[in-house]
C-alpha cells in the first residue's frame, strides 16, 4: 500500500477536522508527512494544512531550522507558525524540552483541530523497549497510541505503520531535503543508545524486530482496552452511592473493591487513578493494603505524587494536593446576599433570612460549640461525629459565626440556627 493510502485510511475519522496541523521539526519523518499530506490535498478534499516549528533554543545547530522550515513550507504553499520556548532543565532535559513543545501544540490547537506528528514504527519499537527496560506494565508496553486527545483537539500519529526505510525512499524519490539533530548521536541519551547501538544488534539476529516490537506494542494497546473495560465495570459498584457528595472529591465504597482479588483491585486503582497521580510502583502498593485493611475508626493515609488518598469509615478519598493546603484566616461577610468566594476554599451562599449581627466565616481551631434546637449546647465535635462528615474535611468546613456566636455549619442543615442555610461550593480536583 502506498504511503498517500496508508495515511488516507488512518486519518479517514478526521477528514472533517476544522484544521490539521503538522508538527514540523525539519527532520526526516516530519518533512515527509507534511509532503505527502500537501500531495494529497492536491488530489483530495481535506482539511486545512498548516504547520507548526518549535523552537527549542537548545543547541546552536537549531538555530537554522527555523529558516529552513519557512523555506520549505514557502515551497509547499503552507503556512508555518515559529514558536519560541524557554526550556526548563529538570532531572531529564528530553522530557523537559517535550513538555515545552506539546505546551506550545496545546495552545494553538483549535475546537476539532489536530496535530500530526511524524513518529514511524522503528519509534514504536524503540519505545516499547525503552519502557520494557524500565518495568513498565501493560500500559506503558502500549507505547504510543496512534490518537490521544491534546487540549481541544487530538493527537494523531499517521505513521506508526511506516518504516524510517520506507520514508527515506519517499524523501529520496521525491528529492527532499531535511535536518539533522546533532544531539540524536550522543549515545548518553538512552534513548539514542537503544536507537544507535541496541536495535541495529537486534535487527541483525533478527531482521524484522522493529515491526515485531510493534506489533507487541498493538497487542499490549488492546490488552489495555480490555482492563481499562474491567476496571470500569469494577468501579462502576465501588463509585455508587456516594455520601457527601459536595465535597466534590472522588471516593470509593471499600466493601465491593475487597471483593476483587488483588490484582483487580490494583488494576481498577490505577484506572481510577490516572490523570490524578503518578502510578504506584510495585513496591508503593502496600500503602494501599494499609489503608485497606486498616481498623474502621482509623484514619490512614496513602501518599501518592499529587495527593493522598485518605479513608473515612468503608469510604477512600482522593485529596489533591490542593485540598492538603491550610486554608486562610477568618472572613468578614458584610453582605449576606452576595456570593462569598473563600480564599483557596470555593465560595459561600445564604439561603433563608440571615441572622442579625457581625457576620464571619471560620474555620474549626478546636473547643467550638453551638445552640441546637431542642438539646441545648452541644460541641461541635461531637456534632460532626453524629453527622459522619469525614475528618478530612472538618478543618475546610465553613463555620457561620453571627456576632461571636456559632449559628450555621456549611452543608449541613440540621447544625444550623434560625431560619437560614450556608451553602458550601467546596473547591473541585
Amino acid at each position: 500500500m502506498s504511503l498517500d493510502s496508508r495515511l488516507l485510511s488512518v486519518l479517514a475519522p478526521w477528514r472533517g477536522s476544522s484544521a490539521w496541523w503538522v508538527a514540523f521539526s525539519g527532520g526526516l519523518d516530519s518533512t515527509v508527512l507534511l509532503h505527502a499530506l500537501v500531495r494529497l490535498a492536491e488530489r483530495r478534499a481535506l482539511p486545512p494544512i498548516r504547520a507548526i516549528h518549535v523552537h527549542h533554543g537548545l543547541q546552536v545547530a537549531a538555530d537554522d531550522w527555523p529558516a529552513h522550515c519557512q523555506q520549505v513550507c514557502d515551497r509547499l504553499g503552507v503556512a508555518l507558525e515559529i514558536v519560541r520556548v524557554q526550556v526548563i532543565p529538570g532531572a531529564s532535559l528530553e522530557r523537559a524540552a517535550r513538555d515545552a513543545r506539546y505546551q506550545a501544540f496545546a495552545a494553538r490547537l483549535g475546537e476539532d483541530d489536530l496535530l500530526l506528528t511524524g513518529q514511524h514504527r522503528d519509534d514504536q519499537a524503540e519505545t516499547l523497549l525503552f519502557r520494557l527496560l524500565r518495568g513498565a506494565g501493560v500500559r506503558g508496553l502500549a507505547a504510543m497510541p496512534v490518537a490521544r486527545a491534546l487540549a481541544s483537539g487530538q493527537l494523531v500519529r499517521p505513521l506508526l505503520d511506516v518504516s524510517r526505510a520506507e520514508l527515506e525512499d519517499y524523501a529520496r524519490a521525491n528529492g527532499l531535503a531535511w535536518v539533522e539533530d546533532p544531539s540524536n548521536k550522543q549515545l548518553e541519551y538512552s534513548r539514542n543508545f537503544l536507537r544507535r547501538q541496541v536495535l541495529p544488534l537486534l535487527q541483525q539476529r533478527w531482521p524484522h524486530v522493529s515491526s515485531s516490537l510493534a506489533r507487541t506494542a498493538a497487542h499490549m494497546a488492546d490488552a489495555q482496552q480490555l482492563l481499562d473495560e474491567l476496571a470500569q465495570q469494577d468501579l462502576a459498584v465501588a463509585q455508587a452511592d456516594i455520601d457527601f457528595d459536595w465535597l466534590n472529591l472522588p471516593s470509593l465504597a471499600l466493601a465491593p473493591l475487597r471483593e476483587l482479588t488483588p490484582a483487580r483491585q490494583r488494576n481498577a486503582l490505577r484506572h481510577w487513578l490516572a490523570g490524578r497521580a503518578l502510578a504506584p510502583d510495585e513496591d508503593h502498593w502496600a500503602g494501599w493494603e494499609c489503608l485497606r485493611d486498616a481498623r474502621a475508626d482509623a484514619t490512614p493515609r496513602w501518599r501518592l505524587a499529587g495527593g493522598e488518598l485518605q479513608r473515612s469509615g468503608e469510604r477512600v478519598w482522593w485529596l489533591p494536593d490542593g485540598w492538603l493546603a491550610s486554608v486562610g484566616g477568618p472572613v468578614d461577610w458584610p453582605d449576606p446576599s452576595v456570593e462569598l468566594q473563600l480564599p483557596g476554599n470555593g465560595s459561600l451562599r445564604l439561603e433563608g433570612a440571615p441572622p442579625i449581627g457581625r457576620l464571619q466565616i471560620r474555620y474549626r481551631t478546636g473547643g467550638e460549640v453551638m445552640a441546637v434546637s431542642g438539646r441545648g449546647r452541644r460541641d461541635l465535635k461531637r456534632l460532626l461525629n453524629e453527622a459522619g462528615v469525614p475528618a478530612f474535611a472538618r478543618g475546610r468546613l465553613p463555620l457561620l459565626y453571627c456576632d461571636e456566636q456559632l449559628v450555621a455549619v456549611a452543608n449541613l442543615p440540621q447544625l444550623s440556627a434560625g431560619r437560614c442555610a450556608l451553602k458550601w461550593c467546596a473547591p473541585g480536583c
